[in-house]
């Protein structure tokens, strides 16, 4: 294989009873409790789930009127747990701890002048790639595939747990998809059902309807359930913990990780709404034709509106230099803090849904941040800068 300039890369998905998931849809659902009362309000929660009990901790100024207990109890009747899930004992119930107090006054004072500032210093990455519709590298968008795929409601599958897992590996002969090298599901299931027959459902029922077959070789290496057994699962079993799938969140392996997590942060956080920018920044690049690949890292400082910094890299495949493009970018698009919250309307409450199969490339919720709409602004700025030299 190395002799034909073959490279693997890899990517994983959770399901939404993953344990980490399960806590960054109970912060988001908190996020969204108080926007939707609430636009303006300043929103910075964690959630800590393990045996037996749930932490949910945290910053939050609002004048909305939100109950926790509910938000977290409707999470475990959605996500579809039981009282096995939760606790290891099953005959007790799992406890609610929630500590919560107002944002810190210096850092309310940083965001709240005349002009917003950032609402903490942070570096964000976005990224973009024409490898796939959706503009994402296909192992991320595969294995996203296979875990809303295992989510899918069935009725006669009872037997299904609501924890799991999916991971993609895909050959790629000059930056090209080749083939699938190796996929790997795992999945919680009940004690009485037989290996043949769960391997016989991923087979059929996920994969068939997931994956694209021409991508299926005879060498491809599908591993379901390695472990042998998983018939234990969620926070009884694995603690979970707030934007602790960063990677899965974003774009896998083949990007660099942005400074923060997303889930549980309002807008003024730039974790959040500098990686949603980015993403958009890079997306338009690439729909633009201006690269095949791009990333784009924009830096702040807390307190303060421009950015610190804002670099491209189209790692080559660029057909201007990369400082063009970041000079056509800065040009274009307004990545202040207010700016962007303006330009990707984030001020609403539409961050639930994201928690769980990524933030990015996706169809089914309306995400402004995945609009080519400023492909053509970006188009003419780049031409007027190559005019100026």
């Amino acid at each position: 294989m190395n002799e034909r300039n073959i490279r693997l890369v890899t990517a994983e998905s959770v399901r939404a009873g993953h344990p980490d998931k399960f806590c960054d849809q109970i912060a988001d659902s908190i996020l969204d409790a108080h926007l939707a009362q609430d636009p303006s309000a300043r929103v910075a929660v964690e959630v800590f789930a393990t045996n037996g009990k749930v932490i949910i901790g945290g910053e939050v100024s609002s004048g909305a009127k939100v109950d926790c207990g509910e938000i977290v109890a409707d999470a475990i009747d959605r996500i579809g747990y039981t009282i096995r899930d939760l606790c290891a004992n099953p005959k007790k119930e799992y406890k609610l701890e929630i500590r919560l107090h107002r944002q810190s006054p210096d850092i309310a004072a940083a965001v709240d002048q005349k002009v917003m500032g950032a609402g903490d210093q942070g570096v964000a990455v976005g990224y973009a790639t024409d490898e796939t519709p959706e503009y994402l590298p296909l192992p991320v968008v595969l294995a996203h595939r296979i875990c809303r795929t295992l989510d899918e409601p069935r009725p006669n599958c009872a037997w299904m747990g609501a924890d799991g897992k999916a991971q993609v590996t895909v050959a790629y002969e000059n930056d090209k998809p080749l083939a699938i090298a190796a996929l790997v599901v795992s999945l919680q299931h009940g004690r009485k059902i037989e290996r043949s027959s769960i391997v016989r459902f991923v087979e059929d029922e996920v994969l068939e309807k997931a994956i694209p077959w021409e991508l299926l070789k005879e060498d491809t290496h599908i591993l379901i359930n390695p472990s042998g057994t998983f018939v234990r699962g969620g926070p009884a079993v694995d603690t979970g913990l707030t934007g602790r799938k960063l990677a899965v969140d974003q774009y896998g392996p083949v990007a660099h990780i942005g400074g923060g997590a997303l889930s549980g942060k309002d807008p003024t956080k730039v974790d959040r709404s500098g990686a949603y920018a980015a993403r958009w920044v890079a997306k338009n690049i690439v729909a633009a034709g201006m690269a095949k690949r791009c990333e784009v890292q924009i830096a702040y400082a807390i307190g303060r509106s421009k950015p610190v910094s804002v670099t491209v890299d189209c790692f080559g495949t660029g057909v201007l230099p990369n400082s063009r493009i970041e000079a056509a970018v800065k040009e274009t698009f307004d990545l202040t803090p207010s700016g962007i919250i303006r330009d990707l309307r984030l001020a609403r409450p539409i961050y639930s849904g994201l928690s769980c199969y990524g933030h990015f490339g996706r169809t089914d919720l309306c995400m402004p941040w995945e609009e080519t709409n400023r492909k053509h602004e970006l188009l003419t700025a780049a031409l007027r800068q190559t005019a100026q030299q």
